[in-house]
């Protein structure tokens, strides 16, 4: 007994003696933050602060890399990205770079950009026994709070898999609720390693979090504060500490935080403090999820649907179609980058767009490739079909109709000074749609001259009508944009008829069968409807659907008697047309539902962010 009792305590002590290693077995070393940077074409002052950044780390001994946390250009465009890594190839010693959510939402490229530009949106590096991963936090495309994909959930456990020692993530959102919608899986994933640290920025300020128990840091912005004086982060890495200081330009810096490299912050066997709330589903028990498809990959566009398929594009690049009934996979066809715009399908062709600068058609039995046309730039719009021609916008300033039959351009509008995104509205006789340049456009169907253009008075890039799907009723075009107003444009000449900011509505609209009235989503728990008919704003009824703060693009759309929508919060909602009454609500996980496609009155497809494709059936 006592032998044993002697082996057992001499187990122990070689574990804490491998443990011990584990933590310490790493070089004393320093290096610098830089997050927040935000270059404008339309502002010399973050170039200036970044210069003055760059000079002072230059002039700093014993830096022997720089981390850059994201938020580096204002707009997101290649143009500004360029200039920064001008900038920052001044520095003399090497930087690793993530991208922030102005990279990932207001991009031109559909965030391909980057990577060409610095080699990859995440990084991995090991420098004196610890290892760095650093990943997007998203949103991609669309406005939303964060998301981490599940393809770098992978990466990273797969890499830390590999090296047993103490790691550093860095992100630009904070992996907390409220900021990164799965934050709890990022959270678990990582728990049961050597996580030492998060760092990230957004904020704008220093602050000393915790994830779930893991520490985490958020920087300062590089930009001027208050006193005009730029700033930035120095970690210095000990035997047995990070030490975390602001250095502003000119001035000592200041310790404001601190960490033990030896000390256990969380428990690597435990889990997350909060997960979504699923008791709605409790609430509703009559929709169900007659299947659901995990892909692995984020998906950013809604599905479409022709008889018995389903076709889904995905962040992998990836179209792939489902079996309607069950899910089952039946094919799919690898374009050369990611997919964001949603496809079309119609006469068995599916068309859709790729970030590859390639607009493709499919044959929709079996994915074979049946004619390709190349644009200029990055193809990140959604499709229109209507009577054999496919609109799509693309970020060459180009709206191209094309005969979804032999892949033939029809026509080509090139008038347009921002990037598309937007799903054309198809009338009558005019081809309608929305560009990040602070314009709405209308086109002459036939030939795709221009009719007229709407800019409402906006001035700022970040309040065009670019995301939001036009609808059209009663000789008006009905948006809602990003200053939060709703819009009917009167269809003929492009005049406004009215524009309130009653309901603090962005980016959604959808229309009623019978054309009598519109819907959108507040950016606080309501739906709200207004009529279509007269020449004011005239709201029929607000209904609290209870889904909070919400700021992401996701039309409404009515089928078969019922007014179907969803939410970031992974909520996907039907209420009576009529009044707004709630009938059911069902919650998917927690991460972004696009649009969602009813089959009819108890049928719905869906995507999310977070990789699934599923099908909800409502019991009567």
């Amino acid at each position: 007994m006592k032998r044993r009792l002697l082996i057992n305590i001499l187990l122990l002590a070689v574990g804490f003696i491998q443990s011990a290693a584990l933590y310490a077995d790493h070089g004393t070393f320093r290096f610098a933050q830089i997050t927040d940077i935000h270059f404008s074409p339309n502002n010399p002052n973050p170039t200036e602060d970044l210069l003055r950044t760059v000079a002072q780390i230059n002039a700093t001994d014993s830096i022997d890399f720089v981390l850059v946390t994201g938020d580096i250009a204002e707009e997101g465009d290649r143009a500004t990205m360029l200039k920064v890594k001008e900038t920052l190839d001044l520095l003399k010693v090497k930087y690793y770079i993530i991208l922030g959510n102005h990279e990932t939402k207001w991009s031109d490229s559909g965030c391909t950009a980057f990577e060409e530009i610095f080699g990859g949106e995440r990084f991995e590096f090991e420098h004196k026994g610890i290892l760095f991963l650093g990943f997007n936090s998203g949103p991609l495309m669309r406005m939303a709070n964060g998301h981490v994909v599940p393809q770098d959930i992978r990466w990273m456990t797969e890499r830390m898999n590999l090296f047993n020692k103490p790691v550093i993530l860095v992100t630009h959102y904070p992996l907390i609720e409220g900021d990164v919608d799965n934050w709890y899986e990022v959270t678990d994933a990582v728990r049961p390693y050597n996580i030492r640290l998060f760092i990230g920025g957004h904020y704008h300020r220093n602050r000393d979090l915790r994830y779930d128990g893991i520490p985490g840091i958020l920087m300062r912005s590089n930009l001027r504060d208050k006193d005009g004086k730029p700033g930035y982060g120095i970690y210095d890495i000990t035997q047995d500490s990070i030490l975390v200081y602001t250095q502003r330009i000119g001035e000592p810096k200041q310790q404001w935080a601190s960490f033990s490299l030896t000390k256990q912050y969380y428990d690597h066997n435990g889990k997350a403090e909060k997960y979504p709330d699923f008791s709605v589903n409790k609430e509703y028990p009559n929709a169900k999820e007659q299947w659901i498809v995990q892909t692995g990959a984020g998906i950013y566009c809604s599905p479409a649907v022709e008889k018995n398929k389903v076709f889904v594009g995905d962040d992998m690049g990836v179209l792939t179609c489902y079996a309607l009934k069950n899910g089952k996979k039946l094919w799919s066809f690898q374009s050369g980058k990611r997919i964001v715009g949603t496809p079309a399908v119609a006469d068995g062709i599916v068309v859709f767009g790729s970030a590859d600068r390639n607009i493709y058609g499919l044959n929709s039995k079996d994915g074979s490739l049946l004619w390709t046309v190349k644009a200029g730039e990055p193809v990140l719009g959604a499709v229109t079909i209507d009577n054999g021609i496919a609109y799509i916008g693309a970020s060459d300033h180009t709206l191209r109709a094309i005969d979804v039959r032999t892949g033939k351009v029809i026509w080509a509008y090139n008038g347009v000074k921002g990037y598309i995104e937007t799903k054309p509205l198809v009338t009558t006789d005019k081809v309608i749609f929305g560009a990040w340049d602070n314009t709405l456009y209308a086109l002459n169907k036939s030939d795709g001259k221009e009719l007229w253009k709407w800019t409402g008075g906006l001035t700022r890039m970040h309040f065009s009508p670019a995301a939001v799907w036009p609808v059209a009723a009663n000789g008006k075009v009905f948006i809602t944009d990003p200053q939060r107003a709703m819009t009917a444009i009167n269809l003929e000449n492009g005049e406004t008829v009215w524009r309130t900011f009653q309901s603090m509505v962005r980016e959604t609209i959808g229309l009623s069968e019978d054309g009598e009235q519109v819907y959108s989503k507040t950016m606080n728990d309501s739906i709200v409807c207004y009529a279509t008919k007269g020449d004011k704003p005239r709201e029929l009824w607000a209904s609290n659907v209870g889904f909070g703060y919400e700021h992401a693009p996701s039309m409404q759309v009515e089928k078969d008697g019922v007014m179907f929508g969803s939410t970031k919060e992974g909520l996907i909602f039907a209420l009576e047309p009529r009044t707004g009454k709630v009938l059911w609500k069902h919650k998917i996980g927690n991460s972004l539902i696009s649009t969602v496609v009813p089959l009819n009155a108890r049928q719905v497809l869906f995507t999310a962010t977070s990789g699934e494709v599923g099908l909800l059936t409502i019991d009567n």
